[in-house]
């Protein structure tokens, strides 16, 4: 358990360092930009839009609330684990906490690296007053959100009963059975969907990457549902036969 604890600790660190380093690699960069960079692109991936040089600190700003979004979640689940009176308890507790960590720090990961790629290429562009994008940001945004599905998917099943991370509904949390197989099974379409992001993306324009990520989410979304559902009738099924 004393292992268990010292790994939260060490993704909790892990987490807050990638966000940390977000900020420090902007205030460097923005020391060697114009004044003026581009700021918004268009699905074509031409700059529509030029802006103030500091306006890509908000970015590194909204990594720093989305790690503070998930250190307070796990945070509240290290507080059950240190009030819990049964071993199984914490266990689980803990388990949850380590989980929100992980998916914590692979965001802030996702964030920082694509932050680097908007400030090359707003860097570059700058520098000749270009209106095309040196980077294709749409194509490496749904490459990092596919590969954060496939870490969250591999994390999913290790999720305990809760209202905060897994598959959340009532179905899912009817019981233990429900809640292992729906997860499980959820983990699992999470993956897949995060392969046929990154597969895909390769192959595609950014726009319809973008678009092939949110169908891909949406179908595992779905697919997991009524898998729950079937699973969840199934248990109604056998404790309506054993109270007979």
């Amino acid at each position: 358990m004393g292992g268990t604890i010292r790994r939260c600790w060490k993704m909790k660190k892990l987490m807050w360092a990638i966000s940390i380093l977000s900020l420090v690699l902007t205030a460097i960069v923005l020391q060697f930009m114009p004044d003026s960079v581009p700021m918004h692109y268009n699905l074509a991936g031409n700059v529509d839009r030029w802006g103030a040089k500091y306006e890509n600190l908000l970015f590194p700003a909204v990594i720093h609330l989305l790690s503070l979004h998930w250190h307070l979640f796990a945070a509240h689940f290290e507080k059950k684990a240190a009030k819990a009176a049964a071993e199984k308890e914490r266990a689980e507790a803990l388990s949850n906490a380590k989980v929100l960590k992980i998916v914590g720090a692979s965001m802030a990961a996702m964030f920082t690296i694509m932050q680097g790629f908007i400030l090359y290429s707003a860097y570059m562009e700058a520098q000749v007053n270009a209106s095309q994008s040196h980077a294709d940001i749409g194509k490496v945004s749904c490459i990092l959100a596919g590969a954060v599905l496939i870490i969250l998917g591999n994390y999913m099943p290790k999720a305990k009963k809760n209202h905060i991370v897994g598959v959340r509904i009532s179905w899912s949390m009817y019981n233990d059975t429900t809640w292992m197989k729906s997860n499980l099974f959820g983990g699992v379409a999470t993956i897949i969907a995060g392969l046929l992001t990154i597969v895909t993306t390769v192959f595609v324009r950014s726009a319809l990457a973008v678009v092939l990520l949110l169908v891909y989410i949406l179908a595992a979304t779905v697919i997991t549902l009524i898998y729950s559902h079937k699973i969840y009738r199934a248990e109604l099924s056998k404790d309506s036969e054993g109270s007979l």
